[in-house]
This record gives C-alpha cells, structure tokens and sequence, in this order.
C-alpha cells in the first residue's frame, strides 16, 4: 500500500475512534492534509488516498499548485499568517481562511471578496497562550473582536482556530484547547451567534483537541512526512 495512503487511513481510523470514545460522531471532524512545502505529485497522491481539504501556508507557494491541480477534486484552506496586501489572493483561491487576526485583514479580505460577489468563509486565529512570537487575538478581546467581524457584509465568522504552545507532551495543548471551547460559548452566549468550527489539533495533538471538541485538525507530518 502507498505510504501516504496508509497515513491517511491511519489518521481516519484514529479520528474515527476518538471520536468515538468520547461521544462524539466523527463525521463532524474534518481533516485538512498540510501540504505545505510539499510537491503537487505528493499533493495530489493525498488527494488520492482521500484527503478532501488541503491547508497551505504561503500564498505564492499556494497559488503556484492551486493554479496547477485546481481541479482535483478538493477544497483548499489557508492557514498561515495572512498580510492584508495578499487578501486577494487569499480571497480569490481559498474556501476558508483560518487565521484572520486584525480588524484591518478583516476590512481588506471583506472589500476584496465584495470586488468577486463572494461570502469568504473566515476563523478568528486566537493567540490562546499569549505568546508573543504567536499571531492572534488575544482571549480578552475575542468577543469585541467577533462583534466587529459580524459588521462586514462579505465575511462569515465560521469559528476560532489557535496553535497551542508546543509541547513534547501533547497533553499540556489540553489547558489550551480547553480555554479556545470555552471562548467559542461566550461568544455565541454573548453575539447569541453560531460559531461551527474550532480548527486545533496538529500531528501530535489531534487526539486530544477531539476530545476537547475540535471540528477541524490540521495534519502535517503524520501524512505527508517531514519537511525537508
């Protein structure tokens, strides 16, 4: 069996049985292959071997494959650090954006997609460990944050998206992915707005951010290998 298929089968396996053991039904957990820094071939084997969503990180990098295999069968997320000069591109070829932090990207990537008559699906990026080498919202402004994401006409508010402090023990991301669920209800409980998604969980941490209600996990290395 290919070696990124049997990843791939892997990682739904696991999904599907955490999910499982903690109530949940693991048809509301989506799984985005990272490709970053990863060649089309090697893409479009994942796509293959069932990936449906692939999370890049650099915009040119992305446009660049996009532009070549963007008709696979497959939807393409952006969940990099995204500056307001790019939003158009992000606009114009990403399904959901994850990483909208300022209320100047939001203004941007809301006039761009009003320029192509598009809702862009966005996340809220939340810094949730307050580090200052990390992008984000901090957790004390979200919910002044979300509210003025609510007033642009060209953007949806999907959910909150956050990278934890990294461990070599995944379950110190737990405290993390814990605190991002509880800013997901006082939002809703405070805008009385549906918020869907929370994007957290990476290779080594997947597990638990399903535990902790994570409806999208961004995998990297355990399908596609490390980066060279």
């Amino acid at each position: 069996m290919d070696a990124i298929k049997n990843r791939v089968l892997k990682i739904e396996n696991e999904i599907q049985k955490t999910a499982k053991a903690c109530g949940r039904d693991f048809r509301d957990i989506s799984l985005i292959g990272v490709s970053k820094k990863k060649s089309v071939d090697t893409i479009i084997k994942g796509v293959n071997a069932g990936i449906k969503i692939l999370g890049e990180n650099y915009i040119q990098e992305a446009v660049e494959k996009i532009e070549k295999i963007g008709s696979i069968p497959c939807d393409w997320h952006f969940i990099g650090h995204l500056q307001s000069n790019k939003a158009k591109f992000a606009v114009k070829y990403f399904n959901l954006i994850h990483t909208v932090d300022t209320i100047k990207l939001a203004k941007e990537i809301n006039k761009k997609a009003k320029k192509i008559n598009k809702i862009q699906n966005i996340l809220m990026q939340v810094n949730i460990s307050e580090e200052k080498s990390k992008s984000g919202v901090l957790a004390k402004n979200s919910c002044s944050f979300a509210k003025e994401i609510t007033n642009f006409k060209n953007i949806s508010l999907n959910g909150l998206m956050c990278i934890p402090e990294f461990s070599y023990d995944p379950e110190k991301s737990r405290q993390y992915f814990k605190a991002l669920f509880n800013i997901k209800n006082k939002i809703q409980n405070t805008l009385k707005i549906k918020i869907k998604h929370l994007s957290m969980g990476m290779s080594y941490d997947f597990k638990i951010a399903i535990q902790e209600g994570a409806t999208i996990v961004r995998i990297g290395t355990a399908i596609f290998g490390e980066r060279k």
